[in-house]
């Protein structure tokens, strides 16, 4: 048998099942893969509570990295004994085994080890989308990314800066501030104590960014739309304060003729061949050192209702991973 984590309603972490469940082989086009490790990311817990909901009883987790055991009929994008990553759908991430379709899944390069790939792939693969495909960051651009020392703000913050531009990050504490400065920022805003748009309208010398990339949501919506210039973009990409409140479009224009974009990392990789191309940017930008993976906790896989607790409760740093 092996042990996976399943939930029949929303809720709390509590809702969360650590059981044996009964894999079997793989069908056509599927692969069953043996985890080592598996990634821990804000989304696991916007599924957990419903805030994206899923169809119940349902697997957790969307990223993990491991090797394959068997193939199905038809498979030829990997094989038995292949070193594989993963993040998206479906569901089920969070176990020790499972069965996955072959065609989501990516070889890993000799020189990124499983626990790094579990720890960069959901969140580096969305800073690959949102820095050279939603708003393709231009060298001498200044940007915004909020919650810089969380995981995808340490990758991003990185990657931007390695493009060449100037990078304001917020974060919520001094301890982070100093995260995100050896993390690719230029400048740090804490936004307890700091009002981020006039920081930012001061950094600019009043003339704001051309975009900001927010994953924090309801707090930090309006006061974003405020850090941009003139035609300036407002990447939403997540929901951590909450789902941002629904507004009126005529301020998009009174502040400038603003875009607003909400992008998934699911579509921008939902091809094949645009998954593959977008791990291997991020698979050659860790291995020439432009992009280094911080894994700020790890925990036992059997321990990640405890984890999730940790995450929502702003306590971590970087990415987390389990150990499998």
């Amino acid at each position: 048998m092996t042990k996976a984590f399943t939930y029949d309603r929303f809720g709390g972490p509590e809702v969360l099942k650590w059981a044996d469940v009964t894999i079997g082989n793989p069908g056509p086009g599927e692969a069953l893969v043996r985890h080592d490790h598996v990634g821990l990311n804000f989304i696991d817990t916007y599924h957990r509570t419903g805030l994206y909901p899923v169809e119940l009883p349902s697997g957790i987790g969307m990223e993990a990295a491991g090797t394959v055991e068997a193939v199905g009929d038809g498979v030829t994008e990997v094989a038995p004994g292949d070193r594989v990553a993963y993040a998206g759908g479906p569901l089920g991430a969070y176990a020790e085994a499972r069965l996955i379709p072959a065609h989501r899944l990516v070889r890993m390069p000799a020189v990124v080890d499983t626990r790094t790939a579990a720890a960069a792939m959901l969140q580096g693969m969305t800073a690959e989308y949102l820095l050279r495909r939603t708003f393709a960051v231009q060298p001498g651009q200044t940007i915004l990314f909020h919650a810089a020392a969380g995981g995808v703000g340490l990758i991003a913050c990185q990657w931007a800066k390695h493009l060449g531009a100037t990078v304001i990050g917020t974060v919520g504490s001094d301890e982070k501030a100093e995260i995100a400065r050896a993390n690719g920022c230029d400048h740090v805003i804490v936004y307890s104590r700091e009002n981020f748009t006039d920081r930012v309208r001061e950094i600019t010398g009043g003339a704001g960014v051309p975009v900001v990339y927010d994953g924090v949501g309801k707090s930090t919506f309006m006061g974003s739309l405020d850090c941009l210039s003139p035609r300036g973009m407002m990447v939403s990409f997540g929901n951590a304060s909450g789902a941002v409140e629904p507004f009126n479009l005529g301020l998009l224009s009174q502040k400038g003729s603003l875009y607003v974009t909400r992008p998934t990392m699911m579509t921008y990789t939902a091809k094949r061949e645009d998954l593959v191309a977008t791990a291997s940017a991020l698979f050659d930008v860790i291995a020439n050192g432009a992009v280094k993976i911080t894994v700020g906790h790890s925990y036992p896989l059997a321990e990640a209702a405890e984890a999730q607790r940790a995450l929502e409760a702003r306590e971590t740093t970087g990415s987390v991973v389990f150990e499998v």
